[in-house]
C-alpha cells in the first residue's frame, strides 16, 4: 500500500472497498453453510503454507488483504455457525447480533468507563437488567459482561473470596493470600475445567478443592455436601453447583443444596454456562427452581443466546462484594458518579463493547423468541437421540434432560471388550465428521468413551437433524452414500 494512502481523508481511505469485500465473503460463507462440510477439510500443513506469506515492506491494499484472507482459510473454517454442528456447546450468531458485533468493531469503543464509551455503558446496563429478568435472578444483583464463563467464574469467585475472607476480618485485596485462612471450594468432582482454572488464577489452589460425591448423572449428593460442610466448618467455604452438567445436562437440586450451604455460612456459586437459560422456558423452569437463592451465577451469551464469541455474563447477589473485588480508582481516570463504569465490575481494563451484540440479540428474539429457541433446541436433541438410538449398535448412556445427551457405539466383534466399544465410538464420530454432514464431539464418561450430543444453534432445523441421522445410518451400515450436490461437484 502506498504511504500516501494514510494521508487521504477517512472517507477515501479504502473502508468502502474493504468492507464490501468482507460483506461479500461473509454472505458467501453464510449462504454456503447448508451445503459445505461442517468439519475442516484442509490439513495443517496446507493452511500454514497458505497463510505464511512473506511480510512485505510496503504493505498490501486493505481490500486485497481481506480477499486473500477469506480465500486462504477456505475449507479450514469449522462450520460451527451451521445448524448441523452439534459439538461441545457452541451456538451460532443471530443476524442482529452479528451485525451489532460488526458495528462494535466499527465504533471501536473502550468499554471500561462511561466517559470513554457512553453508549456502550448504557447498552450494557440495559442488557444486564434484561438478562436478570429473563433468567430469573434477583433484580438487585450486580453483573459483568466478560469474555465467557471462564472469566465469569473468575469474577464471581473473586467476589466470593472477598466476602468469605472479609467475614473473618481479612482484606484480601490489600493483604493478598499470604497468611490468610485457607478457602475450601466444595465442588462436583466432574466439574468443568474452567472452575479449576479460576481457582488457580485466584490463588486459592487446586489442592483446596474438595470433590463431592455425585449420583450417576453427576448431581451432587446432599449428604456428601453436608459432610464436607461439617468437616470444613472452621474455614471459609465456597460451594459450586451446576445448572446443566456438560455431559448429561443434569442440574443440582438447588432447593436442597443452597439452603444447606447457606446454613453453614458458605458462599454458593452456580455454573450455568448453558443451563441457566432453562429459566426462560416454562417447560424447563423447574430445573432451576431455587437457583435465585445462590450468591453468584455465570452463563454464556455465545452458547444459547447465539451471539458471536467473546460473550459471557457474571452475576453477583452482593454488589458490594463484587465491586470491592474489582474496582479501581486513579487520578487520570474520569469516573461518573451517576453512570455505570464497567471497570467497577470487570477484571478487564481496555475491553470490547460486547454489550451491543447481547442487546441486539435480546431485542431480535424477545421473551417468546428466547423461550422458543431453548425449547426448539431441546426438542431437536430428543429427536436426534431417539432416532440414532434406533440404529444398530447404538447405546444411549444419558437421555436428554435439556439439550445435552450421551451416546455410545458398540463393536460387533464377538466378545467385544470395553476398549473395542471405545474404539468403535471414536471411529463412528470421526466417520460422520468425514462425511461433512454433521459434527459431534466425544468425551470419556464413567470410564467409557461416548459421543456428546449438544444442540444450541438458533438455525438448527428438522432437516439438519434428518441429515445427521442419515449420516449415522450410512456410517453404521458401512455404505457410501453421496449427496446429489456432492455428486454434481464430483462430475
Amino acid at each position: 500500500m502506498s504511504p500516501a494512502l494514510y494521508s487521504l481523508p477517512m472517507r477515501d481511505s479504502g473502508f468502502r472497498k474493504t468492507l464490501e469485500t468482507a460483506l461479500n465473503s461473509a454472505m458467501l460463507y453464510l449462504n454456503s453453510l447448508d451445503r459445505m462440510p461442517v468439519a475442516s477439510q484442509v490439513d495443517r500443513a496446507t493452511l500454514r503454507r497458505r497463510l505464511a506469506k512473506p511480510l512485505t515492506e510496503s504493505g498490501v491494499l486493505p481490500e486485497a488483504v481481506v480477499a486473500d484472507l477469506a480465500r486462504d482459510v477456505e475449507g479450514a473454517i469449522i462450520g460451527s455457525a451451521s445448524g448441523r454442528f452439534f459439538g461441545w456447546v457452541i451456538g451460532g450468531s443471530l443476524p442482529a447480533a452479528l451485525a451489532a458485533d460488526w458495528l462494535t468493531s466499527t465504533w471501536d469503543q473502550n468499554a471500561a468507563l462511561y466517559s470513554c464509551g457512553p453508549a456502550a455503558a448504557v447498552v450494557e446496563e440495559v442488557a444486564g437488567s434484561w438478562l436478570k429478568e429473563l433468567i430469573g435472578l434477583p433484580t438487585e444483583a450486580s453483573f459483568a459482561f466478560v469474555t465467557g464463563t471462564q472469566m465469569a467464574h473468575f469474577t464471581c469467585l473473586a467476589a466470593a473470596r472477598h466476602a468469605v475472607l472479609g467475614r473473618l476480618g481479612w482484606d484480601v485485596e490489600k493483604k493478598g493470600l499470604f497468611g490468610a485462612p485457607p478457602i475450601h471450594v466444595l465442588s462436583n468432582g466432574q466439574r468443568h475445567g474452567s472452575v479449576e482454572r479460576a481457582v488457580r488464577y485466584l490463588g486459592v489452589g487446586e489442592s483446596n478443592i474438595v470433590n463431592l460425591a455425585t449420583d450417576s448423572f453427576n448431581r451432587v449428593i446432599p449428604t456428601a455436601l453436608e459432610r464436607a460442610l461439617n468437616e470444613f466448618a472452621s474455614s471459609p467455604m465456597i460451594v459450586i453447583l451446576q445448572a446443566g452438567d456438560i455431559c448429561t445436562g443434569a442440574f443440582d437440586h438447588f432447593e436442597t443444596l443452597i439452603p444447606l450451604s447457606r446454613k453453614h455460612g458458605a458462599w454458593v456459586h452456580v455454573d450455568g454456562a448453558f443451563g441457566l437459560w432453562a429459566g426462560t422456558s416454562p417447560k424447563y423452569r423447574d430445573l432451576v427452581r431455587g437457583v435465585e437463592r445462590a450468591d453468584s451465577w455465570t452463563t454464556d451469551g455465545h452458547k444459547w443466546l447465539n451471539v458471536p464469541f467473546d460473550s459471557g455474563y457474571a452475576f453477583v447477589a452482593d454488589p458490594r462484594a463484587h465491586s470491592e473485588s474489582m474496582s479501581h480508582r486513579a487520578a487520570y481516570l474520569t469516573h461518573d458518579e451517576e453512570a455505570r463504569d464497567q471497570i467497577d465490575w470487570n477484571p478487564e481494563w481496555s475491553r470490547r463493547a460486547r454489550g451491543f451484540a447481547t442487546y441486539a440479540a435480546l431485542r431480535q428474539l424477545g421473551r417468546r423468541g428466547i423461550t422458543d429457541l431453548v425449547e426448539r433446541c431441546c426438542e431437536h436433541t430428543r429427536t436426534l437421540v431417539t432416532r440414532v438410538s434406533e440404529l444398530p449398535g447404538v447405546e444411549v448412556l444419558s437421555r436428554p434432560v435439556l439439550n445435552q445427551a450421551l451416546v455410545r457405539f458398540t463393536s460387533s466383534k464377538a466378545e467385544a471388550s470395553e476398549q473395542d466399544h471405545d474404539s468403535k465410538t471414536d471411529e463412528v464420530i470421526a466417520a460422520v465428521a468425514a462425511t461433512g454432514e454433521a459434527f459431534f464431539t466425544s468425551t470419556t464418561w464413567h470410564g467409557r468413551r461416548a459421543m456428546r450430543v449438544s444442540v444450541c444453534n438458533w438455525s438448527t432445523s428438522a432437516d439438519d437433524v434428518d441429515r445427521a441421522v442419515m449420516a449415522f445410518a450410512d456410517v453404521l451400515n458401512h455404505s457410501k452414500r453421496t449427496r446429489p450436490e456432492q455428486a454434481s461437484l464430483a462430475g
